[in-house]
């Protein structure tokens, strides 16, 4: 098994703070959609993951949510208090995850070496008891529990906020 540098440096962030997980190797995959379609079975929630920014650009926000929501933008700007939100450049990505699309996840905080980017993280997500991330490429699938996902979002000091959502619209 061949690992680029940018999987490569999220396993040993992990190792560094103690976090066991499980990589789950697989077919490139863009969406929810293609995941979902898979032939392989990897247990927990599942992440959707937006690179936003807010209308002057110079704000830019992680926002991960369950699989199964759709995310509405406008109504999103209220509830983190944001003027209008759009989706980040694969250039503005690159800048601050070091990720390209397809790849997002919170895996690429760890490149984030300003703490720039604000996570903005689904409550409902919390309540799993494992979750998934692409490990900075599609190919994979990294598979830790939640309590080990709190424990790493802590440990790089990205700004975030948990926001419960009452339906499956945000």
């Amino acid at each position: 098994m061949i690992l680029l540098e940018q999987e490569k440096g999220v396993y040993e962030v992990l190792e560094k703070l103690n976090i066991f997980y499980k990589r789950y190797e697989h077919v490139p995959v863009f969406t929810v959609e293609e995941i979902r379609n898979l032939d392989i079975t990897i247990p927990g929630g599942h992440t959707k993951n937006l690179f936003l920014r807010n209308r002057k650009g110079d704000k830019h926000f992680l926002v991960i949510v369950s699989e199964d929501k759709d995310v509405d933008l406008k109504r999103l700007s209220k509830l983190i208090e944001s003027t209008q939100l759009s989706f980040g450049s694969s250039e503005r990505l690159n800048k601050y995850l070091k990720v390209y699309p397809g790849a997002v996840g919170a895996f690429g905080l760890i490149n984030d070496t300003t703490n720039h980017v604000q996570v903005v993280l689904d409550s409902d997500l919390l309540e799993k008891e494992t979750i998934n991330f692409h490990p900075n490429v599609n190919t994979a699938t990294v598979n830790l529990s939640v309590q080990e996902f709190r424990r790493y979002l802590s440990a790089i000091n990205n700004p975030f906020e948990i926001i419960k959502f009452s339906s499956s619209q945000i």
